[in-house]
Order: structure tokens, then C-alpha cells, then sequence
């Protein structure tokens, strides 16, 4: 195929693809014309639209791109445990321990996102202020992190500077989301999960015929010895570093109970039914798509990647996958450029609507002595939508200009801040009637403040703590600790308010309720 043919069908897969993205926000403008409608799809999304949104919300390029090489890299072949974490732990035991009771309280106690939600279960308008101003500041690096997993891919494949990438990509997702809300960006998750799935296979197929198929390439991974590292550790089950590998498992498994952007999928599905389902098709897509991304990592030392004197790729952890890459047609290499998109915009798409969502809700709603209107409270979470794609676009192209970060410290930092603070006292809030606001505010304090203080004093931190990886998942650990602790030793919350909260789980058939909307 000569070069301008490849070129033709590289290009027009992109205008497929962004054509599906635009129509399914034109045809969702529908389901947008209430707030719930806009955040929450009316709380009447099936298993299968819910099950591969939250599956495609989990993994972006920050998984596939920044978290595959470098843990690839630095595991080898036992980071296909991490994949399996993600599965079990992070979609299967997430769905089975939060989905109903999260669906049943939310919609009991009407809260629309997980600040709104402590704010009501635990009384207090200051803790549901504190929980959005700490989504918006963290959710940021966050979602700037989704751009810089393309860069490369993106040059491969076009030959073009970056910058376009994530200028097109950034406004063919405000537009989707800001048509369509919650629902267009469920049903393009759905599309783009799909698209992941097969992209997936594909470039692990291609991958191991390159090294002579499975056999050989595992054989050529035992061969492999690096500093510090028993010969074959690369290939064994649990690789050179068992103990960093179980912290990398807890962050970005157990971290999915905490994140609100992951939280919120609970609350818009339509019934039991359907969270039993549709934990399966999230389990299993889980499995392929995280499994196969880490599996993929893995054999990353197998490529002609140039090493510096400490080990680590000279041109970082991001540019590993890409180079794997490299070398395949052209076809494929539109495929890869494709399933990296649609897991980065359908994670940007819940990052912002979430991000918009909490500071309209949250803050502005909240700050207001009059009601706030319906049609005032979805035009400016549009207009949030657009300011907040905006900045995390500028911030994405200055990363790429000068380099500041790696993709998985910027992720680490944010779901460290954001997981750690949340996951138990949310948790402990579906499923304790003793949880108090005191203890919430404690986990959020601690959290946050390990983050920022790793951040700017990392050299001082222990050097197992210096990780923000490392310290993202012991800040969870963390606060299952403080949370019923804190609890215990401070004033028990009303009882009146806490009986309400859980009357709904006493309710048959609670999680089969809907609002507004039936799709």
C-alpha cells in the first residue's frame, strides 16, 4: 500500500469516528433538558450502556499509553496483575459492594454528585464544599493526562504536530457532551469500549507475532537482566519488585472506589437487575482491555528502546508503547491511534460533566439565596464543560512543550488525592450509620495534604512513600483507618437524618426507581 493510499484510510477512519462521537450528541439533545436528564441520563441507563461507559471511563491513555510501559518496564510480565485488579477489584467487587447501595442512597437522599452526597447524608453544606473544591483542583492534572498518551501515536500515524490532536480532540468532546450530557457521553463510552476491544487484540496479536509468538517472546522476557533484578524476574510470576507491584495494584484497583467521575456510573443505572449484569460485562471487558494493556507493557524490554545509565528509557516511560509500535503498518497504527482516542475522550467526557456538575451543583447553586432554575443550572455546566476542556487542554500542550511530568505522576497525584480522600468515607457512609462529618473531613485533611506534601517535599518523604503511586494507595489504606476511628471518639450524627438515608434499602425493589427519564 503506498503511503498516500495509508494516509487516505488512516484519515478517514478519524472522520468516521469523530462523525459517530458528534451524531450521538445531536441525538442524545433529548435526554439533556433537565438536570438530572444532563447528569444522570434520569437514572434509567441499562447494563450494557453503563457497564462499558465505566470500563472506557477507567482505562484512557494514561493506562494504555503512560501506566502499560512504565509498568511493563519495571515488572515485566507480572503487570498483567494489575490488569487483573482492575477486573476483580476494581470493576467486579466495586460493582458488588457500591452499585446498589450507592443507586438506592443517591436517589434517596436526591444527590446528584458525591460532594452533594456527603453534604446530605452527613448534614453538612461546609463538607459538601470541601469535597468540590477538592474534585475540581485534583480532577485537573487528571484530566490533562488524558492528551499526553497520543503525542507519539500521533506522529507516527500523521506525521503532524500534537498540538492538533489535542486542539480537535478537545472540541469534538465538548461538543458531544455539551449537545448531549450524561447520556451521549454513555452511549459514545459504549461505542468507543467497543472499539477498544477489538483495537486491543489487534495490537497484541501484532505485537507477538513481531517476537515469533507467545512461546518465545516469554522466553526472550527470561533471558532479560537488569540492575537489581534476578535473572529471569522479568518473566516470573510476581516480577523483580513484588511489594511497589501490589501498591500499583491498589491504587489503580481499589482508587476506582473513591474517584467520582466512577462513583457517579452507580448512580445513574435503572435497577438490580441491571447492576448485576452489568457488573459482569464490566468484569470481562476489564479483563481484555486492562489485562491485555499491562500484558502488552510487559514485553517492552523485547523493543530497541535506548536505555540511560540508571536503567530507566532514555526518552521516559510514555514513548515505550509507542516505539513498540512504530514499526507496524500503517493500518494498524491508525487502529492503535483510534482505540487511544476513543479511551481518552471517553474518559475526558466523565472528567468534565463530573468537573462541571460539582462546581454548578456544589458550589455556585449552593452559594445562591434564590433558586436556581433548571435551564440556568445546564447552561452553565455547558459553559463550565467548555472552560474546563479549555484549561485542561492548555495545560496538556504545555506539558508536552517543556516536559514537566510523566503521564502516571499527574495520575497518581490526582486519584492518591481524590481516591484517598473519598473512598471511605464514602464507603463507610453506604454501609455504617455511625459515620460522622468529623471523620470525613479527617480522611479528606489527610489525603489531600500527604498528596500535596509528596508533591512539593517528595525527597523528604520515606523513599517507598516518594512514589506518588506508592503514596496515593497508602492514603487510601489510610483513611479505612481514620474514617472509623474519628468516628467512635466524635458526636454521633442525627439519628433522623441517618434512618432516612437507609429506609431505602428496607424499600423492595428501591434500585428499579426512576426519574424524569426512560431510555
Amino acid at each position: 500500500m503506498s503511503d498516500e493510499v495509508a494516509m487516505i484510510v488512516k484519515l478517514s477512519m478519524m472522520v468516521v469516528f469523530f462523525a459517530v462521537m458528534v451524531y450521538v450528541g445531536i441525538r442524545c439533545r433529548r435526554h439533556s433538558v433537565n438536570v438530572n436528564g444532563f447528569v444522570l441520563g434520569g437514572r434509567a441507563v441499562g447494563p450494557w450502556i453503563t457497564a462499558l461507559s465505566y470500563g472506557s471511563t477507567y482505562f484512557s491513555a494514561v493506562i494504555f499509553v503512560g501506566y502499560a510501559g512504565q509498568f511493563g518496564w519495571k515488572f515485566g510480565l507480572a503487570a498483567v496483575w494489575v490488569g487483573i485488579g482492575n477486573a476483580v477489584i476494581g470493576s467486579l467487587l466495586a460493582w458488588m459492594i457500591l452499585g446498589r447501595r450507592t443507586r438506592i442512597m443517591t436517589q434517596q437522599l436526591d444527590s446528584r454528585t458525591m460532594p452533594e452526597f456527603f453534604g446530605k447524608r452527613l448534614s453538612s453544606k461546609a463538607l459538601k464544599i470541601g469535597a468540590a473544591i477538592i474534585v475540581f483542583i485534583f480532577l485537573i492534572p487528571y484530566t490533562a493526562s488524558l492528551y499526553n498518551g497520543l503525542s507519539r501515536l500521533f506522529g507516527i500515524a500523521f506525521g503532524i504536530d500534537y498540538v492538533w490532536c489535542i486542539i480537535l480532540m478537545s472540541v469534538l468532546t465538548c461538543v458531544y457532551v455539551v449537545l448531549g450530557g450524561y447520556m451521549a457521553g454513555a452511549i459514545n463510552d459504549s461505542i468507543q469500549a467497543t472499539i477498544m476491544l477489538g483495537g486491543i487484540i489487534a495490537v497484541i496479536s501484532a505485537v507477538l507475532r513481531s517476537q515469533g509468538g507467545l512461546g518465545e517472546a516469554v522466553s526472550k522476557m527470561s533471558e532479560i537482566s537488569a540492575e537489581g533484578a534476578a535473572p529471569g524476574a522479568f518473566a516470573s510470576v510476581f516480577g523483580p519488585d513484588p511489594k511497589g507491584l501490589l501498591f500499583v495494584v491498589l491504587l489503580t484497583s481499589l482508587g476506582t472506589w473513591g474517584l467520582p467521575q466512577m462513583v457517579t456510573k452507580f448512580y445513574s443505572i435503572k435497577d438490580e437487575g441491571a447492576i448485576k449484569r452489568g457488573a459482569v460485562i464490566c468484569t470481562l471487558f476489564a479483563l481484555v482491555v486492562a489485562g491485555g494493556c499491562y500484558f502488552l507493557g510487559g514485553f517492552g524490554r523485547l523493543f530497541n528502546i535506548e536505555v540511560a545509565e540508571n536503567g530507566n528509557p532514555v526518552a521516559g516511560f510514555d514513548s515505550i508503547v509507542p516505539t513498540m509500535l512504530s514499526n507496524f503498518g500503517p493500518i494498524l497504527i491508525g487502529v492503535v491511534v483510534i482505540l487511544v482516542l476513543s479511551a481518552s475522550m471517553s474518559t475526558l467526557s466523565s472528567l468534565v460533566l463530573t468537573s462541571s456538575s460539582t462546581v454548578t451543583i456544589d458550589l455556585i447553586k449552593s452559594s445562591l439565596k434564590r433558586p436556581m432554575k433548571e435551564k440556568q443550572q445546564i447552561t452553565i455546566m455547558r459553559v463550565l464543560i467548555v472552560i474546563f476542556i479549555t484549561m485542561s487542554a492548555t495545560i496538556a500542550i504545555l506539558q508536552y512543550r517543556y516536559n514537566f511530568a510523566y503521564i502516571a505522576q499527574l495520575m497518581g497525584i490526582s486519584w492518591g488525592a481524590l481516591a484517598g480522600a473519598f473512598l471511605a468515607p464514602f464507603l463507610y457512609c453506604l454501609y455504617w450509620k455511625r459515620t460522622t462529618k468529623a471523620a470525613a473531613w479527617a480522611s479528606f485533611g489527610f489525603a489531600v495534604g500527604i498528596m500535596v506534601l509528596n508533591m512539593l517535599l517528595r525527597n523528604y518523604f520515606p523513599a517507598f512513600l516518594q512514589s506518588p503511586i506508592n503514596c496515593g494507595a497508602f492514603a487510601m489504606l489510610a483513611g479505612l483507618v481514620i474514617v472509623p476511628v474519628v468516628s467512635l471518639i466524635t458526636k454521633a450524627p442525627d439519628k433522623a437524618v441517618v434512618e432516612e438515608a437507609f429506609s431505602g434499602y428496607r424499600r423492595p425493589g428501591a434500585a428499579a426507581e426512576k426519574t424524569e427519564i426512560n431510555i
